[in-house]
C-alpha cells in the first residue's frame, strides 16, 4: 500500500507522497510516485499514484513520451483537459493489461492526484479514478487522498481550512498527515517527497526529500508526539457521577 495527498490553498499547492511499495510481506521496496511534468513559465504538472505499480509505470511512461513529443499534457488548453488527459492515457493502459491482470486474479489498481498550473489559470487540484474519471477539490474539500488515508486524514480534517490555511502551515499537515499514517501503518513508509508549489510560479523549484533518519523529519516527528502528549494533559479531567457524590 502507500499513501499520497494534496492541499490546495488560495497561495499554491503541497504534494506529497511516502515511497513504499509492497508485494507481500517479503517484497518490501523504496519506489518515488512523485512525478514532475514542467515547461518551465508555460505549464507545470505534479503527478502522484498509488496503486499496481506496474500500471503506473506505463501511465506515466505513456505520458512522459506524449509530453515529449509536445502532445498530451504539452498541449492541453486547459488544466481540465489537461486531467481527462491522463484519464485517457488510463483507459489505454486498461484496454492492454485489464484482461491479463483479471484473468490472474489481479484488480486494474491505479489512482492519480494531479496538481499543478498553467500560464494565466488557476492552479488546481484533481484526483483521477481507475476508470479514468476526475474529482475536483474545492474550497470546502481543499485536500485529496489516495491509498492508505485513514490514519492521515483526521489531521487535516481538523487542521486544514481551504483559504485559511497558508502555503507554509499546509505543508506541515502534509507532512504530519504522512507521518501519522507511517507510525500506525507498515505498509507507508519513507522517504517522503514534499513539494510546494506557488500560484504563478510556473517552475516546480522547492522539493524535498525525507529519508527515515533526516533530522528535521525526527525533530518534527517527536515535537508532534510532545505537543499532543502536553495537550491531553492540559485538557480538564472526565467527571463521572460517581465522582460527584
Amino acid at each position: 500500500m502507500s499513501y499520497c495527498l494534496g492541499i490546495k490553498t488560495q497561495d499554491g499547492l503541497v504534494m506529497a507522497s511516502d515511497s513504499r511499495t509492497s508485494a507481500g510481506a517479503d517484497q518490501v521496496n523504496t519506489c518515488q510516485k512523485m512525478y514532475r511534468f514542467e515547461m518551465p513559465d508555460e505549464r507545470v504538472f505534479v503527478i502522484l499514484t498509488t496503486g499496481s505499480l506496474s500500471v503506473s509505470q506505463s501511465l506515466i511512461t505513456l505520458l512522459r513520451t506524449d509530453f515529449s513529443a509536445g502532445r498530451g499534457l504539452a498541449a492541453a488548453p486547459t488544466f481540465y483537459d489537461a486531467v481527462r488527459e491522463v484519464g485517457a492515457q488510463m483507459r489505454s493502459v486498461s484496454e492492454i493489461d485489464r484482461e491479463y491482470l483479471q484473468r490472474d486474479g489481479y484488480s486494474f489498481n491505479v489512482h492519480i492526484l494531479i496538481g499543478g498550473q498553467i500560464k494565466n489559470q488557476e492552479h488546481e487540484l484533481y484526483m483521477i479514478y481507475p476508470q479514468g474519471n476526475p474529482l475536483r477539490s474545492t474550497e470546502d474539500s481543499p485536500f485529496l487522498q489516495i491509498g492508505e488515508a485513514k490514519y492521515g486524514r483526521p489531521i487535516l480534517d481538523r487542521g486544514v481550512r481551504g483559504n485559511g490555511t497558508t502555503l507554509h502551515e499546509a505543508a506541515k499537515y502534509a507532512l504530519l498527515s504522512i507521518d501519522s499514517t507511517i507510525r500506525s501503518n507498515a505498509t507507508v513508509g519513507p522517504p517522503v517527497d514534499i513539494l510546494v508549489y506557488g500560484s504563478g510560479e510556473l517552475h516546480l523549484q522547492r522539493h524535498r526529500r525525507f529519508g527515515a533518519t533526516d533530522p528535521d523529519l525526527m525533530d518534527i516527528h517527536s515535537r508532534w508526539e510532545q505537543s499532543l502528549r502536553r495537550a491531553v494533559s492540559d485538557l480538564p479531567g472526565i467527571q463521572f457521577p460517581y465522582d460527584q457524590e
